[in-house]
């Protein structure tokens, strides 16, 4: 991939997480982090609802189909794994886990798909 393929993607996925965050803000959500790294994987999102401590991957996809196909396992587990290093590290003992993911699409809302998956 060309470095200006690589700028674009990465512009294109800085947009898409920022329209996710302000769209999740505004049906309730408070935001923790964005692009939040730890050892394991890295988590778009990190928000907060009431008790629940919400995971949030964000896709850029023309259809809410592909956005669900881009969902891949190997990527679920890395989002889990980094979901418990962070719930360990960071004192959530109470906390409900979720992940979540918000699909951007152009010319449409954004869709919140809530419990995506579970963790394990």
């Amino acid at each position: 991939m060309a470095d200006s393929d690589r700028q674009s993607h990465e512009r294109r996925g800085r947009q898409a997480e920022l329209i996710a965050a302000i769209w999740l803000i505004a049906k309730g959500y408070r935001l923790i982090g964005r692009r939040v790294r730890t050892p394991v994987g890295e988590i778009d999102l990190l928000m907060r609802r009431r008790d629940a401590l919400v995971f949030v991957e964000v896709k850029a996809r023309r259809t809410l189909d592909s956005g669900v196909a881009a969902l891949h396992p190997r990527q679920q587990r890395r989002c889990e794994a980094a979901a418990r290093w962070l719930a360990t590290r960071h004192g959530w003992p109470g906390a409900v886990l979720r992940h979540d993911a918000v699909v951007i699409r152009p010319w449409a809302l954004p869709a919140h798909l809530v419990a995506v998956w579970r963790d394990g």
